[in-house]
């Protein structure tokens, strides 16, 4: 049997977080923990994913709390490291000089028991294991009160209590303690396996069962192969869209429906610097792209439940209107800071809230309303409560036609009027014109065409400079902004019109870096009332592959798109930024939004290849048959844009 050996590891103590591609998600559909390279769990919000956290070494040191396992070998190696198929089952296979293990990290989905398991296999030889745990709820900041009890089938568990939170570990080998942490070493020889787990719950609740780890194993792998297969597109990036849906699905809340922009909170955009946010909340803007990627891809279930969470987080007073709301809705996300921790490679502050919630982002309710038009197109009906909510939206939206706002990116600056925002404002009134004039429902649609049509002359009359030819970030504005590629998504004009060939000139010259990716913006402007730097945002490049697709620019598009796609990391996950010039992730990880945009480039190629296809189809109805070469998949096309 393994056998337990003492101290720690001398080379375990002092270290800081990993780089942020070098760490894995594993998910419950309720929370999510970030497990790096080297074994060391991290991060890890119990029980949701905006609770406060237990592991925050993420943004600090391993005192603030982490979860290792891994060879006591500082010169083992890492032979692989993968999800298995289409899951968030981890496992990483460590040689070390003495043998080789395989350690399986998961979450079991489906039972609700906030468990994190950690299994070790010994494939071959004996190898010695360390482990080291260190609880710290509140954000690192607090020391539990930790002691040994005996559970009902005799085996000892540790327990650990702060507030309202309880942690128990199970398994075959408990750590010991030492100076408040608990760790130690033992070995897994070829054939043996050593199980634990770590468990929440509440702490004046009954201390829960254990958990079969193997049931709950082999449950899990089956819940994410079942979700996966209903993904049938075919492809070069077939792969990596998976990949993407899956996460987009790990970062949802299994109960409420809403997604969480990522699971982490003040990772930085700027190593170092102040752009530190909390991101652990759902953005309007997010769970609708979410919804249309889940409607493109056959999710129509999920489609519908994020509808329904989105018509739950904006009920009430349309005045009300929030752009962000908590997993279940909730309003007050303050933002504060969290000063007893040093942040992400001294990053700080550590911010915890948001402040954007305050904020009016004029193209939210544009957003929102283009995903239930998606939903319309797609055969889903209206309910006695989701039209009406759309039509106190308009109504909401003409009230401030006029107001200047804070935009897609947040700015903290002063209000302008962005004219991403006018644009999507526009959308807003298109979608409730269709509603009416294609789908049959009761609305102001006359009324609703001049609202719309002069804010389409307004937009080309203020937002679009002639004598630079291009659509500009602010009105009377000459500098580009990257979210002005939406345009031609929400069919304000054509992709290949000229305005926005002007205008992605403009941004090849303005905003693509010396790698060809793409900022924002230009944050020296002042715009944003923040200190200049930031690196590329990735979600921007992938809407320049989708643009270049759809004008004529296919191998251009492909070779950003393997650009992109060769920034994720070895298990498909992308950050919210990218710096070219260090070689790695910024921002926080992994970031919904880069994964929406990835899906939407992907699908974008993969039309734009099927139309060519049918292209040379029709010229072989007229030509001499060519070779036999097969045959080809039905190729996927995805929802066009609206036309105006």
């Amino acid at each position: 049997m393994p056998s337990l050996s003492d101290p720690f590891p001398v080379w375990l103590h002092g270290l800081m977080a990993s780089r942020i591609e070098d760490y894995a998600l594993l998910s419950d559909l309720h929370t999510g923990a970030l497990i790096g390279r080297d074994g060391s769990i991290d991060w890890l919000c119990f029980p949701r994913f905006d609770s406060p956290s237990v592991f925050t070494a993420l943004l600090g040191t391993e005192h603030h709390g982490r979860w290792f396992v891994a060879p006591a070998d500082p010169q083992a190696r890492i032979i692989s490291r993968a999800y298995r198929d289409s899951t968030f089952v981890l496992e990483t296979v460590w040689e070390s000089a003495t043998g080789v293990v395989r350690v399986i990290d998961f979450m079991p989905v489906g039972e609700r028991c906030s468990t994190v398991v950690r299994r070790v296999v010994g494939v071959a030889g004996v190898v010695e294991m360390a482990q080291e745990i260190i609880i710290r709820p509140g954000y690192g900041k607090v020391l539990p009160w930790v002691h040994r009890v005996k559970d009902d089938d005799g085996t000892h568990a540790i327990v650990a209590v702060a507030g309202p939170d309880a942690l128990v570990l199970r398994g075959d080998q408990l750590p010991h303690a030492v100076d408040h942490k608990h760790g130690g070493s033992y070995t897994v020889a070829a054939g043996e396996t050593v199980d634990q787990e770590l468990s929440w719950y509440a702490s004046h609740r009954r201390l829960p069962a254990a958990i079969d780890i193997a049931a709950e194993l082999e449950t899990t792998i089956a819940y994410w192969e079942d979700w996966a297969s209903r993904y049938n597109q075919d492809g070069k990036y077939a792969p990596i869209v998976e990949r993407s849906l899956l996460v987009l699905r790990a970062l949802t809340h299994e109960d409420t429906g809403g997604i969480v922009a990522a699971p982490t909170m003040s990772l930085p955009e700027d190593f170092g610097g102040a752009r530190n946010w909390d991101y652990r909340y759902c953005w309007l803007r997010d769970a609708a792209l979410t919804l249309e990627a889940m409607l493109t891809h056959g999710y129509e279930d999920e489609a519908l439940k994020w509808r329904d969470w989105l018509l739950r987080a904006v009920a009430g007073d349309p005045e009300d209107l929030q752009i962000m709301y908590g997993l279940s809705g909730e309003r007050d996300l303050t933002e504060g800071q969290l000063d007893h921790l040093p942040g992400y490679e001294g990053a700080a502050p550590v911010r915890i809230g948001n402040g954007a919630v305050g904020q009016y982002q004029a193209d939210v309710v544009g957003e929102v309303l283009v995903a239930l038009e998606k939903l319309r197109l797609a055969g889903g009906e209206e309910d006695h409560f989701s039209w009406p909510l759309q039509l106190a939206m308009l109504r909401f939206v003409e009230r401030h036609l006029d107001e200047k706002d804070h935009g897609i990116w947040e700015m903290r600056g002063d209000l302008q009027h962005f004219t991403h925002s006018r644009v999507m404002m526009w959308a807003a009134f298109d979608c409730g014109v269709r509603a009416v004039t294609d789908h049959g429902l009761k609305g102001r649609a006359e009324h609703w065409v001049k609202v719309r049509d002069r804010l389409r002359a307004e937009i080309l009359e203020h937002g679009f400079n002639k004598e630079l030819n291009t659509f500009t970030q602010t009105y009377g504005g000459t500098t580009t902004d990257a979210s002005l590629l939406v345009i031609p998504q929400v069919g304000f004009v054509a992709y290949d019109s000229a305005q926005m060939r002007g205008t992605v000139a403009a941004m090849e010259s303005e905003l693509m870096d010396q790698h060809g990716l793409l900022l924002r913006y230009q944050t020296g402007s002042g715009l944003d009332g923040l200190a200049p730097g930031e690196h590329p945002f990735l979600a921007c490049s992938f809407w320049l592959v989708e643009q270049y697709a759809h004008t004529g620019r296919r191998d251009e598009a492909v070779a950003l798109m393997d650009r992109l796609t060769g920034l994720a990391n070895d298990l498909g996950l992308l950050s919210e930024e990218y710096s070219m010039e260090d070689n790695r992730m910024a921002g926080n990880y992994p970031q919904a939004f880069s994964h929406l945009a990835l899906v939407r480039a992907a699908d974008a190629l993969h039309g734009t290849e099927a139309l060519s296809l049918s292209a040379d189809a029709m010229d072989d109805a007229v030509a001499p048959p060519a070779a036999d070469t097969g045959g080809m998949a039905h190729p996927y096309l995805p929802h066009e844009s609206m036309g105006s």
